[in-house]
C-alpha cells in the first residue's frame, strides 16, 4: 500500500470513528417547539402552552403543584434545558419520578399527611431566585420531603449559580445511584440515592398563595440522550 492510499485509508478510519462519537453523543428534543406532544399534566390545574418556542407553565390559584411530565420514563441519562422563572415563584425538574396510584403516606416522610392519588412524587433538581441559593439542588418531592444533597457543603458559587429574571442553562447527569447537576456551568449538586432508578422527567409550576400571582415559568431547548452502561461523562 503506497503512502496516498495509506493517508487517505486512515482518515477515512478516522473520520467514521468521529462520526460515531458524535452520534452516540446526540442529544434527542423532548419540545418540539410548537407543540406539547409526547408529554402530560398531573397534579394539578397549572396551565402550559407552546408558545414561541418554550414551554409557558402559569400559576393557577388554588391549584397544587403541577407537573407537565413525559410520557416516558428515562433511566441513565445527561438532560440540559433552559429556564426562566418570575421572581416570586419557584419551580423545579423532576427526573426518575412517578405518581402515587391511591392516597399513600410516604414512608420515611417528616409530614406524614396522606399524598392523595394522582401526586407526582421524586428527585426535584430546584428552580428557585437567586436570595434562596438552592437552585441546582435536589429536593425529595411529596416523599422523605427533603433535601438529598448536603445543603452545607453547597459552595457559595453553587449558591450564586442561579440569575434572576434571565435564562438559567441547566444540565443534569444521573447515571446509576449518582447524580448531578449543574446552573449555568457551575457544579450544583452531587450525590447518591439508590431509591430510584428510572421514571418520567417533569417541569413543575409550583402552588401560591391567595391573593398573588399568576406567575410564570418558561422552559426551551429541552434535550436528552440516553446513557450507555459504563459511559463517562464528566
Amino acid at each position: 500500500m503506497n503512502s496516498n492510499v495509506q493517508l487517505t485509508f486512515l482518515t477515512a478510519i478516522l473520520t467514521a470513528t468521529l462520526a460515531l462519537a458524535a452520534d452516540a453523543k446526540k442529544f434527542t428534543a423532548l419540545f418540539d417547539g410548537k407543540s406539547l406532544d409526547g408529554w402530560d399534566v398531573k397534579g394539578g390545574r397549572a396551565k402550559y402552552e407552546a408558545k414561541d418556542g418554550m414551554i409557558v407553565g402559569t400559576t393557577v390559584e388554588g391549584s397544587p403543584n403541577t407537573f407537565l411530565c413525559t410520557k416516558e420514563d428515562y433511566g441513565d441519562f445527561e438532560l440540559t434545558l433552559e429556564v426562566k422563572c418570575d421572581k416570586g415563584l419557584n419551580s423545579g425538574i423532576q427526573i426518575r419520578s412517578h405518581v402515587y396510584d391511591k392516597e399513600t403516606i410516604p414512608e420515611g416522610a417528616k409530614n406524614k399527611k396522606g399524598r392523595p392519588a394522582g401526586t407526582v412524587f421524586g428527585y426535584q433538581c430546584e428552580i428557585a431566585d437567586a436570595e434562596k441559593g438552592t437552585s441546582g439542588s435536589f429536593y425529595d418531592e411529596a416523599r422523605r420531603g427533603r433535601f438529598l444533597d448536603d445543603q452545607e457543603k453547597k459552595s457559595d458559587a453553587a449558591k450564586k449559580a442561579f440569575k434572576d429574571n434571565e435564562w438559567n442553562r441547566y444540565r443534569i447527569v444521573a447515571q446509576g445511584d449518582r447524580i448531578r447537576s449543574w446552573v449555568n456551568g457551575v457544579p450544583t449538586a452531587d450525590f447518591r440515592d439508590d431509591v430510584d432508578k428510572s421514571g418520567f422527567i417533569g417541569l413543575q409550576v409550583h402552588s401560591i398563595r391567595a391573593g398573588l400571582g399568576p406567575f410564570s415559568v418558561r422552559w426551551r431547548n429541552v434535550q436528552l440522550r440516553e446513557l450507555k452502561a459504563g459511559e463517562v461523562v464528566e
